[in-house]
C-alpha cells in the first residue's frame, strides 16, 4: 500500500489515495486500521509506535522514508471525519505491516 502511494506521489498525493478508500466503488483499502476487537483503540499499537520510535532514535534519525508517510497517512486517517465516525483507527499491523514494506521497497 505505501509502495504504491510513494510511486505514485508519496506524501503530496495522499488526498488521492484518501479519496479512493472512501469511494465505495473503488477496490482500494486502508490496510492496518480498524479492528474487530478493539472497536476504539488498539492498546498494541501504542508498543510499536514506541519500539519504532526507539529504532529511529538508535539509527539517529527522526523518520525513514516509510515511517514518514505511514504517519503522514496516519494522520489525515486519524482526523478525517470518515474514519472516526467508523471507529477506524491504526492497529498494530499498521506499522508492523509498514516496517515489512518499507524493508522490501523503500532502500
Amino acid at each position: 500500500m505505501l509502495y504504491d502511494i510513494q510511486r505514485n506521489g508519496g506524501v503530496e498525493k495522499i488526498g488521492d489515495f484518501i479519496a479512493k478508500v472512501k469511494d465505495k466503488n473503488s477496490s482500494v483499502k486502508l490496510m492496518g486500521f480498524g479492528h474487530r476487537v478493539y472497536k476504539n483503540y488498539d492498546p498494541r499499537r501504542e508498543a510499536d509506535a514506541r519500539d519504532l520510535q526507539r529504532v529511529l532514535d538508535s539509527l539517529g534519525r527522526t523518520t525513514i522514508r516509510c515511517s514518514r508517510l505511514a504517519m503522514a497517512l496516519e494522520k489525515i486517517a486519524l482526523e478525517d471525519d470518515y474514519f472516526v465516525s467508523r471507529k477506524l483507527y491504526p492497529n498494530v499491523d499498521y506499522y508492523f505491516g509498514h516496517r515489512a514494506e518499507g524493508d522490501r521497497h523503500f532502500r
